[in-house]
């Protein structure tokens, strides 16, 4: 299979090497940088952060978006908006990017894992479920949970969609709004996935975007907070821009803010990307169709969205049989010069997290054991073409 796997993939890309997601620049990228240098307006405040804003609010279907300088600056805003405080916990899955617990770290909060689901790889509504009902307490206030082993509040639930698949979100923020905890969607890979017909990122109190140089668009580096509700929003602003209250001439900070606002000039590559995410998104199915049709009857079993879900195939990936078979697979495909990667090393296995609280992560390992992510690029000429969706 890997011989024939390998000559698959040079069939889409090409005969050197392979990287794992490349960005692709095909629109009016170099008209828009130019006409931005040319403004003077490179920095955090220009036309194109409230265009690139205003079309991100538009696609997603959400009020309100506020840029940021990378996905990870975004979840941190995002968290302390939320009202995560030092000394809190949010529940969060142990199978993600660092960025994920580095942001709930940010806040002076600590994480606390949660299995996911093996079909969506996102965070378990089961198990979060499980986790509230038999470790948790109702705060004396009356509001929201305190975790019976460490007295600390529950503040928040962080869950991630996974490689642009989404998580069953719509029962996580069912089972959190029964315990009074808010949720917060790390959708920072899920840039064009829809539940049904609501895209991800708008069915948590907040959601976080991010523009990385390996995502379906970039702006280099960027992210984006994205929310239904004014006040919310209003306060991830002030937050992103230092706290600066709003003044002709005068410069003062009303509490502690972050330097977090998206450069003009970043965000006129986003814009030129985004005229262009219809034909992105197309071929990446296109990709994704090919690479399923490829393992249809073999033993390993290609992931592919969920009825009743549109996943953007950020990261095509297919599952096998043991570790064993992983760590071989990965090995010839990078050593013929076609990058494959595993999933992350599971959170609690970095040294600082640890000694966080987990529910015994069976799926997670489970996972980690088997998946492997594919080279998933826009190949070179495929943004002209038309594909069914």
């Amino acid at each position: 299979m890997t011989d024939a796997l390998i000559r698959e993939v040079r069939a889409l890309y090409g005969s050197d090497f392979i990287p794992l997601h490349r960005p692709i620049f095909e629109g009016a990228e170099k008209a828009y940088l130019t006409d931005c240098v040319d403004s003077n307006f490179v920095s955090s405040v220009g036309e194109r952060v409230t265009e690139f804003e205003e079309r991100m609010a538009a696609f997603v279907g959400a009020r309100h978006a506020v840029a940021t300088v990378n996905g990870t600056a975004a979840l941190h805003a995002a968290l302390a908006v939320a009202g995560v405080e030092p000394g809190d916990e949010v529940l969060t899955q142990a199978l993600t990017f660092v960025a994920t617990c580095n942001a709930i770290a940010y806040t002076g909060a600590a994480p606390v894992f949660a299995d996911v689901d093996a079909d969506t790889l996102g965070l378990s509504p089961a198990a979060v479920r499980r986790f509230l009902a038999e470790q948790t307490d109702p705060a004396p206030d009356g509001g929201g949970r305190l975790n019976r082993a460490t007295g600390r509040r529950i503040a928040a639930c962080l869950a991630m969609h996974t490689f642009g698949h989404p998580c069953r979100i719509e029962e996580l923020v069912e089972v959190c709004d029964a315990y009074g905890i808010p949720v917060v969607e790390d959708a920072a890979e899920s840039l064009g996935s829809w539940m049904g017909e609501r895209h991800t990122g708008t069915f948590g109190r907040l959601g976080t975007l991010s523009f990385n140089g390996n995502k379906v668009i970039t702006t280099g580096g960027g992210g984006m907070i994205v929310t239904d509700e004014d006040d919310l929003a209003a306060r991830a602003r002030h937050l992103t821009t230092t706290a600066k209250a709003p003044h002709g001439y005068e410069f003062f900070h009303d509490e502690l803010g972050f330097n977090y606002r998206l450069p003009n000039l970043n965000a006129a590559l986003g814009v030129a990307q985004m005229e262009r995410l219809p034909a992105i998104l197309a071929a990446k199915r296109e990709v994704a169709r090919r690479y399923a049709a490829f393992f249809e009857g073999r033993p390993e079993a290609f992931i592919a969205e969920r009825a009743g879900t549109t996943a953007n195939y950020w990261l095509n990936a297919v599952r096998v049989g043991s570790r064993a078979e992983r760590d071989a697979l990965l090995e010839a495909t990078n050593e013929a010069g076609v990058m494959t990667r595993p999933i992350w090393t599971l959170m609690v296995d970095l040294p600082m997290y640890q000694h966080c609280q987990h529910d015994g992560l069976v799926n997670s390992r489970w996972l980690a054991d088997r998946v492997i992510n594919l080279p998933s690029s826009v190949p070179n000429g495929w943004l002209h073409k038309t594909y069914a969706q």
